[in-house]
């Protein structure tokens, strides 16, 4: 489980196919002086398991079905990623709840600055809103963000300064993909038997009783 607050941007020194699996060798300054192998790390929202720390990277294994529903088969050696270690239970948790399963990618189609901040307008798939609503929580590769207006196929978000500033969202560009996870709350709403014209105001308020 994560929270979707991003630790460190990494980058990506290493990548290799190995038949039908990609291996990633990120760096991450911070992280690897507390990881091992076999634990679990958020890269961009994907919860992946280093395989190994060799020569100050951390190194994943990538499946068929992580690269196919993700944006991680597009990383290159250069690109930068967001990081996050798996929550201990010890620690306070902020953000939302972040399960590292990515339900598909979104792309950004707008974007508009606003004095030091900026909003951002992603496009998703159609049964993507759903389990999206106005104030509720979303992860955009990993970053847990409060969803601000929701069209028929799109959603907005506004980024503040700390969040342009150490996260990877700061940079990207109209046109670039990102990946998202619906909040797990939403989804159990919604395979819930709540009638639907009440499950907009059940899942705010639920949503308002865990922050």
């Amino acid at each position: 489980m994560f929270t979707g607050l991003i630790e460190e941007i990494g980058k990506v020194e290493f990548r290799e196919q190995k038949g039908n699996i990609l291996i990633l060798g990120i760096q991450g300054e911070k992280i690897i002086t507390r990881a091992k192998a076999g634990d679990s790390v958020c890269v961009d929202g994907a919860c992946l398991t280093i395989k190994a720390l060799k020569n100050k990277l951390l190194y994943f294994d990538l499946m068929v079905e992580t690269v196919k529903v993700s944006t991680l088969g597009e990383l290159k050696i250069g690109s930068n990623v967001n990081l996050e270690c798996a929550l201990k239970v010890e620690e306070r948790f902020g953000g939302h709840f972040v399960t590292g399963h990515i339900d598909g990618r979104g792309k950004i189609i707008e974007i508009i600055f606003t004095g030091d901040s900026k909003g951002i307008r992603i496009a998703v798939p159609l049964d993507f809103t759903d389990y999206i609503v106005s104030k509720g929580s979303i992860a955009v590769d990993g970053i847990s963000l409060t969803v601000i207006k929701v069209g028929s196929d799109y959603f907005t978000v506004s980024l503040i300064p700390y969040t342009i500033k150490y996260t990877t969202l700061g940079t990207k560009k109209e046109g670039d993909r990102v990946n998202i996870e619906l909040d797990i709350l939403a989804k159990y709403v919604a395979k819930s038997n709540i009638k639907k014209e009440q499950k907009e105001n059940y899942l705010k308020n639920l949503l308002n009783e865990n922050k």
